[in-house]
């Protein structure tokens, strides 16, 4: 078993105002993201400058902060936050819910390429490689946090989180996120998007490994309280809102090289 490192959920406190590393975990997402999308963005639209780009960045952030946020309260403790709503507001306490965040940023991306003259899937190849960085980072969060452990087991690499209410050794299946939605993902994107693919295929192919790698992982990951197991005594909800990912990302990819079969034929 290994030692849980105890670090402080609060990374600077000046008097009353404290800075959370899960919302620091949010700024090293979306600045590693912009940073890598100006290195993108001459191949994208060499018409582009830094400010549209940022301006892309910031739109999209807000809509992974409040899909992320009205997605956790909606699909998974809405009885809850409708008993007390200024829970909303309380982010740093956790309760990001990845679809919602999902959801979000194709709202925002959709309304952004309207203003500016782009496809909803242009943008949205564009941006699937940069979403890793901001996920790994997220789960990094929700380990200083110590939640969102997985179940008990004899694993050498257990660990017992100071959370746990019942101090078992767990999965430590933040650093499991991490390592698929984090750093596998981000290397599978980032090299699939380096050559000239089809439109929709980058898109397709970031929802159907995530949906495959957070599926997988749901599997060692305690499910939230309030929901547990929905049925059969292993599906979570998780697993279910990763099942239209991985169909949909593979009927992407699918429709987008057979589309370009087509346009190459004619």
């Amino acid at each position: 078993m290994l030692p849980y490192p105890q670090i402080d959920p609060v990374a600077i406190a000046l008097g009353p105002l404290k800075i959370h590393w899960y919302g620091l975990m949010y700024l090293v997402g979306i600045g590693g993201a912009w940073l890598l999308a100006s290195r993108r963005l001459e191949r994208f639209d060499a018409t582009w400058s830094k400010d549209k780009l940022s301006d892309l960045v910031f739109w999209v952030a807000m809509g992974v902060i409040l899909g992320g946020r009205l997605g956790y309260v909606f699909f998974y403790d809405f009885a809850a936050y409708i008993a007390e709503p200024a829970k909303i507001l309380r982010v740093w306490e956790g309760g990001m819910s990845f679809h919602g965040g999902l959801i979000g940023v194709m709202l925002a991306t959709w309304w952004f390429g309207k203003r500016n003259g782009k496809s909803f899937f242009e943008l949205m190849d564009f941006i699937a490689p940069l979403v890793p960085i901001g996920l790994g980072a997220g789960r990094i969060g929700n380990f200083i946090n110590a939640e969102l452990w997985g179940k008990a087991t004899d694993v050498p690499w257990a660990m017992v989180f100071p959370t746990d209410p019942e101090q078992l050794a767990r999965h430590p299946s933040q650093l499991y996120q991490f390592a698929l939605e984090g750093v596998a993902l981000f290397t599978i994107l980032w090299f699939y998007s380096r050559k000239p693919r089809p439109t929709m295929a980058v898109s397709g192919m970031f929802a159907a490994c995530y949906g495959v790698f957070r599926f997988i992982v749901e599997f060692v990951r305690v499910p939230d309280a309030q929901l547990g197991y929905l049925a059969w005594g292993w599906l979570t909800m998780g697993q279910i809102l990763c099942l239209p990912m991985i169909l949909g990302g593979i009927g992407l990819i699918a429709y987008a090289y057979k589309r370009q079969a087509v346009q190459g034929a004619v």
